[in-house]
C-alpha cells in the first residue's frame, strides 16, 4: 500500500516487519519530495504498534543513489526535512531499521544506510561518499557516523578519496552487517525479525573506532597533498578527526556547518557544473530516438607505440580484448614490453596485484597481419599524425573489417572526412582523439564526420564510458576544439617574452591561476618538436619555439627547450640561451621590454581561449559550452575548481572580457585578438550565450 497517498514509498507487512520500498527512477535520488514521503513513513511505522522491525528498501536497479544535485543551491537542498534530519528520524527509531542495498549506495544513500541501525548487501553492491568529488562533504551525518562503523582511518581514506567499496570489503569491515546470497528482501525481512529480539543500538551512539593516530595523521597529510589546492578533501579530513575528538552531537554539527559552507562556495558549484556536464555530454543532440551501440567485444589498434598501447591497456583493464597491429615482429615486441614495464609499475605502486596484472596482459593480443582484425567490432587506428599514412591504413581496414564494424582515427588535427573518404563504409568512420596517457588520461574527442551515423557515435560514447573515460562529440576542424583553442591560449606567449615577461613568470601565473603546469613547461615536456611540425604543416611560425628546434632542442627528451634538464632531471632550470633567443625576437619586432603584471599574462592567454570557443559555439563544432569544459578539464588540466574555461568567463562577465581584450589589443598590437568578434558582436547586440548553452551575463560577476 502507499504511505501518507505517496507515489514514492509503497508499504508491506510481513509477520511483524514492515518493508518500505521507495521509487524514484532512475536512480532514486533523495530530492525534497522523496525525502518527505520517506520522512513520513518512517514515523508512521515508527508508533505502529503491530510493527517490531523496519525494512527500507528501493525499488528498480539501485538504492538510493544520492541527493538530487538538481536541487543543490535551491531552497529545496536545505528545506525540512533536510537529509540530516531525516536520518536523524531513521537513527532515532525505536525499533531496528534495515538497509536493504542492491545497485549503488553513494553519498546521501549511504548517509540514510548510515543512519540506519543495521545493514545488509547483494555481494556486488557499491557503497561510497564521494562528495568531495562535487567539492563537498557529506552533510547528513557520514563523516561521523562511519567512523562508529569502520576505523578511523578507513574512513578518512575512504571519504578523503570519495572511492566507492564493494559490499564484500564492506562487510569485512563492518559497514554491512550481512551479504544477502538469495533474495535480498526476503533475507532483508528475516535478518530484521531476527534483531527485533537484540537490544537496539543506533549508529549515534556507538563508539568512534579508533585506529592509529600516526597513520590517521598520515592519511590526512595525504588528503592535503593530493587536493592541489581543492578544500573538500581538507575539510573532509577535519571533519572526519571531528568525529574522533568530539561527541556526536558537537561532530554532527560541525559537519553539517562545514557542509553549507562549501556548498555555498563556488568550487563546489564549478565541480556540480562539471558532472552535470559529463552526463549531458552522453546525450546525443541531433540523434534519433531509439539510437542503440552497437556490440563491443573485440577491439583492433593499428600501431603499438605509447598511444597505441595506452588504448590496448584502457580496454584490457576493463576486461575487453585488444589486438595490436604492428607490421614487424621488432615493433610488435616493443609495444609488448611497453605494456608489461607499464603494468608491473602498477603491480609495484600496489594499484593491481600480479594476477590482475596477468588477466589484463593475455587480454591483450598482438598480430603483424591485417587479417587479425577481420572479427572486430571496433580498430582503433593510432599510427604517425600524417593524412597519407593513416588515409594508407584505412584502404586496408575497408579491405578487411567484417560490415558493420567501426574504423576509427585517433587524431588530433586531421579531416576526418578525408580519412573516411579512402573507405566505401564513411558513416562507419569516426574520430576518437585519445590523449597520452591514453590508460590514464580520461578524455576522449570523438568526432564526427559528415557521414558518421548515430548508432557509431552512440558505440564510441558507450567505448569511452566501459573503458571509465569521458567522451565528447565534437565536429571537424583543423585541431577539433582542444588543441584548436589551444593554439588561441598560446598564441600570446611568445608576445609576451618578446615584451618582457620569462617563461618562469608566464609559468608560475598559471599554476597559481590552478593549472598543474605552465605552458612552457608542458612544452618542453610533450616536446617541442610536435608543435614545431604541425606549424610547418600549417605555414604559421613561432620565432623563439622555432629557433630552439632549430638548434636542436626539443625539451625534456633532449635536456634543453624553454628550460635546461640537467643530467636527463625533469626538474627545469632556467635555459642560460634562452634570453639571446628573446632578445632577437625582440628586436626583429622592435620590441621595447616592460615589467608585465601576472593579471595580465592571464587575460592575454585565457580570454582568447574563450573566445575561440564561442567561436566554436558559433559554428556548430561543440554542442555545448559544458563540452568544452570537459574537454578542458579533462584533458588539458584546466582547473576543476573554476568548472572549464566557459563556465569561469561566466563568472568574469562579457562586458570585462571583450573590454579586456580591446585593452591589449591596443597596447600591443597583437594580431590575436582581432578574433574576439563573436564575443564583441554578442556584447554589442546586448545578447547573452544561451542559444549556445553558456550563461555568460552583460556585467561583471560579484
Amino acid at each position: 500500500m502507499k504511505v501518507g497517498g505517496s507515489e514514492f514509498v509503497k508499504r508491506s507487512d510481513d509477520q511483524s516487519v514492515a518493508t518500505l520500498t521507495f521509487e524514484n527512477p532512475p536512480v532514486n535520488a533523495l530530492g525534497y519530495e522523496a525525502r518527505k514521503a520517506l520522512n513520513a513513513a518512517v514515523l508512521e511505522v515508527g508508533i505502529d504498534p503491530q510493527v517490531k522491525a523496519v525494512v527500507l528498501v528501493c525499488g528498480g536497479g539501485t538504492f538510493f543513489a544520492g541527493a538530487d544535485i538538481k536541487e543543490f543551491g535551491t531552497e529545496n537542498a536545505t528545506r525540512s526535512p533536510n537529509l540530516k534530519e531525516f536520518c536523524a528520524s531513521l537513527d532515532g527509531l525505536s525499533k531496528p531499521v534495515v538497509a536493504a542495498i542492491h545497485g549503488v549506495a553513494l553519498g546521501g544513500g549511504l548517509e540514510v544506510a548510515l543512519a540506519c541501525h543495521y545493514r545488509i548487501a547483494v555481494p556486488d553492491a557499491l557503497l561510497g561518499l564521494p562528495e568531495v568529488k562535487l567539492g563537498l562533504i557529506p552533510g547528513a551525518g557520514g563523516t561521523v557516523r562511519l567512523p562508529r562503523l569502520i576505523e578511523a582511518t578507513k574512513a578518512l581514506r575512504m571519504i578523503t578519496t570519495g572511492e566507492p567499496v564493494l559490499a564484500q570489503q564492506a562487510f569485512n569491515e563492518g559497514l554491512v552487517d550481512a551479504l544477502a546470497s538469495g533474495d535480498l528482501i526476503e533475507a532483508a525481512r528475516k535478518f530484521a525479525l531476527d534483531k527485533a529480539f537484540f537490544p537496539l543500538m543506533a549508529t549515534s551512539r556507538r563508539p568512534v573506532r579508533q585506529s592509529d593516530i600516526a597513520e590517521f595523521a598520515a592519511i590526512a597529510d595525504q588528503a592535503i597533498s593530493r587536493s592541489r589546492g581543492l578544500r573538500a578533501p581538507v575539510a573532509a579530513a577535519r571533519s572526519v578527526r571531528n568525529a574522533v575528538t568530539m561527541s556526536f552531537d558537537e561532530a554532527i554539527a560541525a559537519e553539517r556547518r562545514i557542509f553549507l559552507e562549501l556548498l555555498a562556495g563556488d568550487e563546489s558549484a564549478a565541480l556540480r557544473h562539471l558532472f552535470l556536464a559529463e552526463r549531458s555530454a552522453q546525450k546525443l543532440k541531433t540523434a534519433s530516438a531509439g539510437v542503440v551501440a552497437r556490440p563491443l567485444r573485440i577491439v583492433g589498434i593499428v600501431g603499438g607505440g605509447t598511444m597505441g598501447s595506452g588504448i590496448a591497456m584502457s580496454f584490457a583493464d576493463n576486461g575487453i580484448r585488444a589486438t595490436i597491429l604492428e607490421l614487424s615482429h621488432d615493433a610488435l615486441q616493443a609495444s609488448r614490453e611497453r605494456i608489461e614495464r607499464a603494468y608491473s609499475i602498477s603491480v609495484t605502486r600496489g594499484s593491481i596485484s600480479e594476477e590482475e596484472k596477468a588477466v589484463r596482459v593475455a587480454l591483450i593480443g598482438g598480430a603483424t597481419d591485417y587479417d587479425a582484425f577481420r572479427n572486430c567490432d571496433l580498430i582503433i587506428e593510432a599510427v604517425v599524425e600524417d593524412m597519407e599514412v593513416k588515409r594508407e591504413v584505412f584502404r586496408q581496414l575497408d579491405l578487411i573489417a567484417r560490415p558493420g564494424a567501426i574504423l576509427a582515427t585517433n587524431t588530433s588535427y586531421l579531416d576526418v572526412d578525408l580519412i573516411a573518404a579512402v573507405t566505401e563504409r564513411p558513416g562507419d568512420v569516426v574520430g576518437m582523439h585519445y590523449f597520452s596517457p591514453a590508460n590514464v588520461m580520461k578524455l576522449i574527442e570523438i568526432v564526427r564526420g559528415r557521414e558518421t551515423r548515430d548508432d557509431v557515435l552512440a558505440t564510441a560514447l558507450a567505448a569511452a564510458r566501459i573503458t571509465g573515460k569521458v567522451g565528447v562529440v565534437v565536429g571537424v576542424c583543423d585541431g577539433f576544439v582542444g588543441n584548436r583553442m589551444l593554439l588561441a591560449r598560446n598564441a600570446q606567449n611568445e608576445q609576451l617574452l618578446v615584451e618582457g615577461a620569462t617563461p618562469e613568470q608566464i609559468d608560475k601565473a598559471f599554476v597559481d591561476f590552478g593549472w598543474p603546469m605552465g605552458p612552457f613547461q608542458m612544452s618542453d615536456m610533450a616536446g617541442l618538436d610536435i608543435g614545431w611540425r604541425t606549424r610547418k604543416r600549417m605555414g604559421r611560425v613561432a620565432p623563439i619555439a622555432d629557433a630552439l628546434c632549430e638548434r636542436g632542442w626539443f625539451g625534456q627528451k633532449t635536456g634543453r627547450g624553454f628550460y635546461l634538464y640537467e643530467a636527463g632531471a625533469r626538474q627545469p632550470k632556467p635555459n642560460p640561451d634562452l634570453p639571446a633567443i628573446i632578445a632577437a625576437a625582440a628586436r626583429q619586432a622592435s620590441q621595447q621590454s616592460r615589467a608585465i603584471s601576472d593579471t595580465e599574462i592571464i587575460q592575454r592567454t585565457h580570454f582568447p581561449l574563450v573566445n575561440e570557443g564561442a567561436r566554436l559555439l558559433s559554428e556548430g563544432i561543440v554542442a555545448r559550452s559544458s563540452d568544452i569544459d570537459l574537454i578542458w578539464t579533462r584533458g588539458y588540466g584546466f582547473p576543476v575548481a573554476k568548472g572549464g574555461p566557459m563556465y569561469w568567463a561566466s563568472r568574469q562577465g562579457l562586458s570585462t572580457i571583450t573590454a579586456s581584450m580591446d585593452r591589449w589589443a591596443l597596447k600591443t598590437g597583437a594580431s590575436c585578438f582581432s578574433t574576439a568578434d563573436v564575443l564583441r558582436r554578442l556584447a554589442g547586440a546586448g545578447a547573452s550565450f544561451e542559444r549556445f548553452g553558456l550563461a555568460l551575463n552583460q556585467g561583471d560577476a560579484a
